[in-house]
This record gives structure tokens, sequence and C-alpha cells, in this order.
């Protein structure tokens, strides 16, 4: 592609980020956030937030 690392041409190739560089830092990524919600567990507010519907008021 022509437009490929048009955003990164200001830096040397050799401290270019590289395919694998953006894959780890996407699996660093759900690594982190897969550790946050084991730690948080917030199933109960997701559970309320998106899933029940809100009583209706009278």
């Amino acid at each position: 592609m022509a437009g490929e690392g048009a955003m990164f041409k200001f830096l040397r190739p050799r401290l270019r980020p590289q395919p694998i560089d953006i894959q780890a830092a996407a699996l660093w990524g759900v690594a982190a956030t897969s550790a946050a919600i084991y730690l948080i567990q917030p199933f109960n507010w997701l559970k309320r937030t998106f899933f029940e519907k809100p009583a209706e008021s009278q």
C-alpha cells in the first residue's frame, strides 16, 4: 500500500513499530482487561446495567 507506515516515516526504520509489536500490545491489552474483570468481577453491575429491564414507574 502506498500509505502504509506513513504515520511513522519520521522514525528510523529500526525504531518503527513492526506488526509483531502491535500484536503484542493488543495481546497485553486483552490480558490486562481479562485480569481486571477477574479481580473486580462486576457481573451483578453488568447484569443490572445491560440485561435487566428498568422497572416502570407509575
